[in-house]
């Protein structure tokens, strides 16, 4: 019996290249995600870099749709693989609607996997340079072969809206249009000599598709987009399946089992291409693929027992994968003593010798240069002979796409194409060539690689230096550190748990309190009524507060989890996966790094030369977990919002801690984006730390792991009435009056400090971050006062203290102490 399964979809297609298919497909799958839709993303043909595009606007891995490179066969079953759980799939076309193989008769055109997938299509017409004639390009577009459904337009670079209005009476109500475009060179990708720049190196990216997203919701009538996707026809059969895919190419290795042997996978900047099937097979194969950068890590993962390194620009980041010297060692010698290892295209010229005279690996004796033309070419492939993924004669299907040639041979090759033509260099352990293909398409491939990895023995990791003695390979305005301060590691002087230490264990019986950040005024009586009346002979229902949150925020309800704090909330995002690059951003509240503690916690730290501003650059490539406060804590920096939503990435989360963020500028609560986690507290302004309330936004996926996480009842009934109470109209008036306040005496402790000429860092939170000097903090101690120890936080010294703001007389008190402590007083 054929299953058959209902998928709304739509095809975004072109009469050529150039008219705006990627700025409209990824616009449309972002402007969709935004309204809560869940979104997968498909690209017609072998591109890696549009699908790039397509996670960073879906959340989820952009999936490749090629006959060429998997069969027709595949075709539904890979899209409906990608699409699982999604409410609308979204695929790209390529080149124009008809154009596809040379000499292939349209064979793996968009408008051939149209028909195959039977996916309505949306045109994208550039009518930049016509008007009227835009109309008889249409009609021959969508008459020319009646089974290609074209159920739309849109009309992109529209000069005015006069032009548009030329172009709209030649159609004359004759084809839908969806909406028009203007032009907007700020909302296109840049170019490079492969395409479009990958998503994963562009640090605007993230910003660019907020704008473009915007623009495509403005323009483009979405709920026109929904109804055509869902009319779209039920596709017959069922989702790919990687382990059935693998089934019967077993070729010597039992998979089955706790053996897992460890794929290290190159990632980072250079290496951006991939399929997301190559590891999903790997994984059925049993084995564990692992992410590392051959730009910046040091060593393979631990246990590794193979090796992959895919496609991206080696050539680009040379000097990077050069000064490498310790990975490149490891690497060359790890391949001499039989590390199965399978190298694509910039894989190849990693192993080489040299890239443009950049050192590389040396692992394959030749040298590689940038050529002087692209070669882009479908190839039909023969095997050379036996080797670590084929056998002699097998033939397989695959594509090249590189600027660069080797400029000798490198030996015995991988693949024949025929008239004298061969490429890369193989043997039982190594397969390294330009050829791109695609594991779903061939699966024997991968299996042949996981049972050779399976019978491989680990590579063994050179000696480890010690990572405080590390150098930075990243020069600029912070340092990129990789390690936590951990108890035997840290000066005498300072608390024996450091990252442990914060402000109330300062703000002892006796001592004005300058060290803890909660507000210092009495509670709101409809807040403590709502305390008191929180039934604690119940067990607590989180139901209402969140629905209250999500009212407060304008979000949907399963896109909100109320938490025990924020720090339960940091545990949580800590277990919700093994994270392979963790990274915390520092200065700032240090619960993040004590709730990833034994995960591989990388640091970039920010520097007072730049006033604690944060540059996303900084972040590594590969993080997969970037944690960062806004306003930041001790910093009281406020970063802007499209700032922190360019560290948004592919695979990776986001997570924002918003808990002195009381006026809402700048916050992210109330956007809905993959990858995007926002943690609020009520701790601060409304004087409850014991209480314990605080909240998670993100999206609905997220939210709902962290949820199956989260302890039954962690959040008591009291903290459970506070969440509701503080986020009432009521609450908000109170707010805003608290946060003037805040603001005014804030201000009367920054001009004191400056009129005593110490340095202090312009905050916006209820805390200002001075540089009192050296000793000041066990001075004012002695002198009746507690402020804030500093030296605690990863990147400030002894130097730094933080100061809680209060009212003006007790900070008159207390600046009048700083004055005596001062030299000449």
């Amino acid at each position: 019996m054929v299953t058959t399964t209902a998928l709304p979809r739509l095809m975004i297609a072109a009469p050529a290249s150039g008219h705006g298919k990627t700025t409209v497909a990824t616009g449309l799958m972002a402007a969709l995600a935004r309204r809560g839709l869940a979104i997968s993303g498909h690209k017609v043909g072998p591109d890696y870099i549009d699908p790039g595009y397509h996670a960073l606007a879906t959340g989820r891995p952009g999936r490749n749709l090629d006959p060429h490179l998997v069969g027709e066969e595949l075709l539904v079953p890979l899209l409906l693989r990608g699409a699982s759980g999604a409410d609308v799939a979204v695929i790209e076309g390529v080149m124009g609607l008809y154009d596809g193989q040379l000499g292939g008769d349209g064979f793996s055109s968009t408008a051939h996997v149209a028909q195959v997938t039977r996916t309505p299509v949306v045109l994208v017409v550039d009518i930049s340079h016509a008007s009227r004639s835009i109309a008889a390009t249409v009609h021959g577009m969508t008459t020319w072969d009646d089974s290609v459904d074209v159920v739309g337009l849109v009309l992109n670079k529209a000069g005015s809206d006069r032009h548009a209005g030329e172009v709209l009476r030649a159609l004359a109500d004759r084809y839908p249009v969806l909406g028009v475009l203007r032009r907007d060179d700020g909302i296109e990708a840049p170019s490079r000599h492969l395409g479009l720049v990958p998503a994963a190196e562009r640090t605007d990216a993230a910003a660019s598709l907020d704008r473009l997203a915007a623009q495509v919701a403005e323009r483009i009538d979405l709920e026109a987009v929904v109804r055509l996707a869902q009319a779209a026809p039920d596709l017959a059969g069922s989702p790919w399946d990687p382990t059935a895919a693998l089934s019967g190419h077993h070729v010597s290795a039992p998979f089955a089992g706790t053996d897992r042997p460890v794929i290290a996978v190159a990632g980072g900047r250079a290496f951006t291409f991939s399929y997301a099937e190559t590891t999903e097979l790997l994984r059925a194969a049993g084995c564990d693929p692992v992410v590392f950068d051959p730009a910046t890590d040091d060593s393979l993962p631990a246990g590794t027992r193979g090796l992959y390194l895919g496609g991206g620009f080696p050539e680009l980041h040379a000097a990077d994968l050069s000064g490498n010297d310790t990975l490149r060692t490891q690497v060359r010698a790890a391949i001499a003593n039989g590390l199965p290892t399978v190298a694509e295209c910039a894989g190849l010229l990693y192993l080489c010798r040299t890239v443009d005279g950049a050192e590389m690996v040396g692992a394959v004796p030749v040298e590689a240069a940038m050529a002087p033309r692209l070669t882009l070419a479908y190839r039909t492939a023969t095997a050379a002979g036996e080797n670590l993924l084929t056998t002699a004669g097998e033939v397989v299907t695959g594509h090249e796409f590189h600027r660069t040639h080797l400029l000798s041979s490198p030996g015995r090759p991988a693949w024949s194409f025929g008239d004298g033509l061969v490429d890369g260099v193989a043997g039982p352990s190594l397969h390294a060539a330009y050829l791109h293909t695609h594991w779903a398409g061939h699966p024997r491939l991968a299996a042949r690689f996981a049972a050779t990895a399976h019978a491989a023995e680990p590579v063994a990791l050179p000696p480890r230096v010690p990572r405080s003695s590390l150098v930075p390979r990243k020069a600029g305005s912070a340092r990129l550190e990789v390690s936590l301060p951990r108890c035997g590691d840290v000066p005498p002087d300072l608390p024996h748990e450091p990252l442990r230490h914060h402000g109330d264990a300062e703000a002892t019986p006796g001592l004005a309190d300058f060290a803890v950040n909660v507000y210092d005024g009495p509670r709101p009586a409809w807040l403590e009524a709502a305390l008191l009346a929180a039934d604690p002979g119940r067990y607590p229902d989180a139901t209402p507060a969140r629905d209250a949150i999500a009212i407060r925020h304008g979000r949907s309800p399963d896109t909100v989890l109320p938490t025990a704090g924020a720090a339960e909330a940091f545990g949580l995002v800590a277990r919700l996966r093994s994270w392979t690059c963790p990274v915390v951003v520092h200065p700032q509240f240090t619960e993040p790094d004590v709730a990833l503690e034994g995960q591989p916690v990388r640091h970039v730290t920010l520097t007072a030369a730049t006033g604690f501003r944060l540059d996303t650059s900084l972040v590594p490539a590969e993080a997969d977990l970037v944690v960062l406060g806004n306003p930041t804590n001790p910093t009281g920096v406020r970063h802007p919002a499209s700032t922190l939503l360019g560290l948004l990435a592919p695979g990776r989360l986001v997570v924002i801690d918003e808990a002195f963020l009381e006026d809402d500028e700048e916050s992210l609560a109330g956007i809905v984006r993959p990858g995007l986690l926002v943690i609020r507290s009520l701790t601060k302004l409304w004087t409850i730390p014991g209480i314990r309330a605080g909240y998670v936004t993100g999206d609905a996926e997220t939210i709902a792991a962290l949820a199956r996480r989260q302890t039954p009842w962690s959040v008591s009934a009291a903290a459970l009435a506070a969440l509701i109470a503080c986020t009432s109209a009521e609450a908000n008036e109170e707010a805003g009056r608290r946060v003037a306040r805040i603001a005014r005496d804030r201000e009367y402790l920054s001009g004191e400090l400056a009129r005593l000429g110490i340095e202090h860092i312009a905050s916006t939170a209820p805390f200002v971050l001075a540089r009192a000097g050296a000793g000041v903090h066990d001075a004012l101690r002695q002198a009746g006062f507690a402020v804030r120890r500093a030296d605690t936080f990863p990147g400030l010294d002894a130097s730094w203290v933080r100061i809680a703001v209060r009212e003006r007389e007790p900070t008159a008190a207390l600046v009048s102490a700083l004055a005596s402590l001062r030299p000449g007083s």
